[in-house]
């Protein structure tokens, strides 16, 4: 299914640990490579989240791939939610944030390649593709000057427009050229000539021979050349007048005027022209003859209407049409109001045509004498007695508008037969209706007609039509009126707007249900006064509740919006609990706490990840492993030694000069026995630090030493050596009895085998018999390994038994197979796997740092659930419960109790595993499960 651009989110920066991580990394990778990251680009207005932008590029193939694509760079912007105008810019400066910012990174980990030098990737500029195979040899950069449309020709988003464009095809190409207009050449200052200007005989030659006929000048053609000048330097063979001038000094002469040639030249055919001193006998028939002027006749007729002044403009005559009352006039008029209100809405207003609102609502309330055996009209005498029904107040507004309407007479028509000036009159009054509509969506006409009394008998008169197919439209229209009007009016329980709105929720039509009550919850919203909501029928509080089990979630809203203006107040909560449908509702409120939730996994790290310390004491050398290197030559015994004894940690180092002597001590006797020479301090320094890739040699001083070390940086002491094969030696744990205790053996065996006989020949004393075996012997038998528990006092034992517990240490302790890839010297991180629930959420403009907050239908919900925790304890019904729970015995709590009991669980659920809702649900807890007082304190609290 393809996503349009209203399903894709706006962009957003999604501070999650995944992002913190990657932005940790991409950090200390443009560290090492020298250039400057910006962490949060801008697209736009919009900040640039590089972690989604970074895996969504990739996962469509890469920056390569994108650019190598028409417009692919555009479709990547809009599926990251960077909505723009102008398309093309967004596209571009995505890319070239992408370039500059991540293109190397994702060549570094996806591609697992080096990048090419910074030279000629973030310092150059985002045009191309072609970057995994960009290298010093292979990349030439365009300068500005040839850079030209195709360049961008890969991905249609990737170049900037240039005014530069290719050089002009030839004139004898007749292709026409399909790029921009093309500059014209460079003028040239004109030289004129200093010669004399009257022309000679040898010019006028000229001039007859280049203008002559083809036939004339094949036959002439030695003896023009015989006649003209020579040709200037750099010029060709030409032909007409175009070429004909030469200034002297022609340096300051271009050679593209002098080598310039029309495309379709003519000769150019030459007429004498009759002057008075070449033909004076022709001149005086040219001569006008001396007219006298025309007398003006008697009778001037006088200026025709629209000659002479234009007129008003548009907006003018449309107002003085709408009021003239003629049809054809109104009909001109309103057709282009609508037009007007709907195209130049945002400067349309009403308080710079006064007039225009009177003129509209007059026409719209023609309606009525359609329908009904009425005539609206509007009174703006205040002193005038209305003894007219259809009489309506202009000043202060209808008061029994309602008690008018229900009292007129409906005509007896059918409603599927209309004639032709009722259809034309009905289309001139939609017209007029349209009008206000479209002009009251902007907000300083919707303040105007708050104070507009007409306008809201009108609303009242549409609503209150005959249920007919020709209306429906009208109505919905005075809804949408309604609902722009009245975020700026105080409506009481007694007004005819307000009881004309609520009696619209007993509608089946969706529209309307939806339009009444966002015309009912926006009463006075943009002013200080309360909504108070009053005197809704317990009816319509049912269908509300019933209405949020819809599956519409713009319905949805619109309910809980006005359930959120409507439990504000405690009248209303307490007429809501005498109803019958508080206990539904309640159900109904907390279900919409989950809605559109989904569950996810979250380890959370109870303790962070730490690193023992590193050993100071380097591991003695195993007398096999020794024997194999002695076998091998300097510099490899070297590398072999830092392999088995060392292991490679960032954060740790060990000195030199222990190093070296732990080097020496194992080898010196040996090599001496058998006559090799010592490898040299500075040449086991340099070989040492090249085993490992990060290690190196460093000097170090540590703040309050007063020396500095030298030590190798990057390396660590392993706690058990290695052999050529990456199996580890076991360490005997071999503690003495004695009282004098020199702590462990430390020896180290790569077999089992091997610390067996060790421990029982060297520690516990036996001695193999004649047959290469122990004895089987019974005395006291005392175990020393390590923290061992089980034999610390003497204890009689057979020798084969006691053996058997060294045997459970020694394998314990050996394992004779390579080591995994995890170090042993770093303690892995503590975590709990836990389930969240997430709802929708927002961030807040003013402080987008923040962590996102919780918005839509889930919020909403709370909130109305808030309100009725906090409003029941005010009121009435309140206090007749709990009386009756005092005369009763019965349990107390009041009405929270009896409403949220059941739905506790699922709010502490709520509470522990929604991060966004959790501040709200605390605050209706609060509400719900107040502290009891001492008095109470040996009560049971609910």
């Amino acid at each position: 299914m393809t996503t349009t651009l209203q399903e894709v989110p706006l962009h957003s920066i999604d501070r999650t640990a995944e992002y913190e991580e990657f932005m940790t990394k991409l950090k200390e990778f443009h560290e090492k490579r020298g250039t400057v990251l910006d962490p949060e680009p801008k697209v736009g207005l919009i900040f640039l989240d590089l972690y989604k932008t970074f895996n969504h590029i990739v996962a469509s193939g890469g920056y390569d791939k994108v650019s190598e694509e028409k417009l692919a760079w555009r479709r990547m912007a809009a599926e990251l939610g960077l909505h723009s105008n102008n398309e093309a810019s967004t596209a571009f400066s995505l890319k070239e944030k992408f370039y500059k910012n991540l293109a190397a990174y994702e060549i570094k980990t996806v591609h697992n390649k080096e990048p090419p030098p910074k030279e000629i990737l973030e310092d150059v500029t985002a045009k191309g593709a072609g970057l995994l195979t960009r290298t010093l040899e292979n990349f030439r950069p365009k300068r500005d000057s040839t850079v030209n449309a195709g360049d961008s020709a890969a991905s249609g988003d990737d170049g900037t427009p240039t005014r530069e464009r290719s050089a002009p095809e030839a004139p004898s190409s007749s292709r026409a050229s399909r790029g921009l207009r093309e500059a014209p050449a460079q003028r040239v200052i004109f030289q004129p000539d200093t010669g004399s200007s009257r022309s000679t005989r040898h010019a006028v030659q000229q001039i007859a021979a280049q203008t002559a006929s083809p036939a004339q000048s094949n036959t002439q053609t030695s003896s023009h050349h015989a006649i003209m000048p020579p040709m200037p330097p750099g010029g060709h063979q030409g032909r007409g007048p175009s070429i004909m001038h030469h200034p002297s000094n022609s340096e300051n002469t271009s050679n593209l005027v002098l080598s310039y040639q029309p495309k379709h030249l003519k000769p150019l055919q030459l007429r004498a022209v009759a002057t008075p001193s070449n033909a004076p006998s022709e001149f005086p028939r040219h001569r006008l003859a001396h007219r006298p002027a025309p007398i003006a006749p008697a009778g001037r007729q006088p200026m025709q209407p629209g000659t002479g002044f234009d007129g008003p403009n548009i907006y003018t005559r449309c107002l003085n049409a709408l009021r003239s009352g003629v049809p054809s006039e109104q009909s001109f008029a309103l057709n282009h109001l609508v037009k007007i209100s709907f195209e130049r809405g945002d400067k349309y207003r009403f308080d710079a045509f006064p007039g225009l609102a009177e003129g509209l609502v007059d026409k719209a309330l023609q309606v009525g004498s359609l329908f009904y055996h009425v005539s609206w009209t509007v009174s703006w005498d205040q002193y005038a007695e209305s003894s007219s029904i259809g009489q309506l107040d202009g000043n202060n507004g209808t008061w029994d508008i309602l008690d008018r309407i229900s009292n007129l007479v409906e005509k007896d028509q059918p409603d599927a037969l209309q004639t032709g000036p009722e259809t034309d009159q009905m289309i001139l009054i939609a017209e007029a209706v349209l009008t206000l509509r479209n002009m009251v969506t902007l907000p300083e006409n919707a303040v105007n007609m708050s104070d507009f009394f007409p306008i809201k008998d009108l609303v009242c008169i549409i609503l209150h039509l005959p249920p007919k197919d020709t209306v429906v439209e009208l109505k919905h229209m005075a809804l949408d009126i309604a609902e722009q009007i009245t975020p700026f009016m105080v409506l009481e329980a007694n007004d005819p707007l307000y009881r004309t709105l609520v009696a619209q929720l007993a509608s089946d039509d969706r529209g309307t249900i939806l339009t009444a009550l966002r015309a009912l919850g926006r009463i006075s919203m943009n002013l200080e006064a309360t909504n108070k909501l009053s005197n809704v029928p317990t009816e319509f509080l049912g269908r509300i509740s019933n209405w949020l089990l819809l599956n519409d979630d713009e319905l949805m809203d619109a309910c809980l919006d006005l359930l959120y203006q409507y439990t504000a107040v405690v009248p209303n909560v307490d007429n809501l609990i005498r109803s019958t449908v508080t206990e539904d509702l309640v159900d109904h409120l907390v279900r919409l706490l989950a809605h559109g939730a989904r569950k996810v996994h979250r380890d959370l790290v109870l303790v962070p990840e730490k690193k023992l310390p590193a050993r100071d004491e380097i591991s003695p050398m195993p007398e096999d492993l020794l024997q194999q290197m002695l076998k091998l030559e300097e510099p490899e015994r070297v590398h072999k030694w830092v392999k088995c004894f060392f292991e490679e940690d960032d954060d740790s180092f060990v000195t030199q000069l222990a190093a070296w002597q732990a080097y020496q001590s194992a080898f010196v006797s040996p090599l001496k026995a058998i006559g090799q020479p010592m490898i040299t301090p500075a040449d086991f320094i340099r070989n040492s630090t090249s085993v490992y890739k990060d290690s190196n040699a460093q000097v170090l001083r540590e703040p309050g030493e007063p020396q500095q070390k030298f030590i190798i940086h990057g390396i660590r002491p392993r706690p058990r050596p290695q052999n050529f094969d990456g199996a580890e030696y076991g360490r005997c744990l071999w503690a003495p009895t004695t009282e004098k205790k020199d702590g462990e053996c430390g020896q180290f065996y790569l077999q089992p085998q091997q610390m067996w006989n060790h421990v029982l020949t060297k520690h516990v004393g036996e001695q193999r018999n004649a047959n290469d075996q122990f004895d089987n012997t019974e005395k006291d038998f005392t175990c020393a390994w390590g923290q061992c528990p089980k034999y610390k006092q003497p204890t009689k034992l057979h020798l084969h038994e006691f053996a058997r517990h060294i045997n459970t240490h020694i394998m314990s302790t050996m394992s004779g197979e390579k080591r995994t890839a995890n170090k042993p010297w770093v303690v892995p991180a503590r975590t709990m796997s836990v389930t969240l629930e997430e709802t929708a959420t927002v961030r807040d403009e003013r402080n987008p740092q923040l962590p996102p907050q919780a918005a839509g239908i889930p919020l909403s919900a709370v909130l109305v659930l808030r309100n009725i925790a906090r409003n029941v304890v005010k009121t009435e019904a309140e206090k007749e419960l709990v009386k009756s729970q005092k005369e009763s015995a019965l349990e107390k709590g009041g009405w929270n109790e009896r409403l949220f009991r059941a739905a506790l669980p699922r709010l502490f659920e709520i509470l522990a595993e929604n991060r966004a809702l959790s501040p709200y649900i605390s605050s209706l807890l609060d509400l719900i499960r107040p502290k009891m007082s001492p008095e109470d304190s040996d009560e049971d609290e609910y």
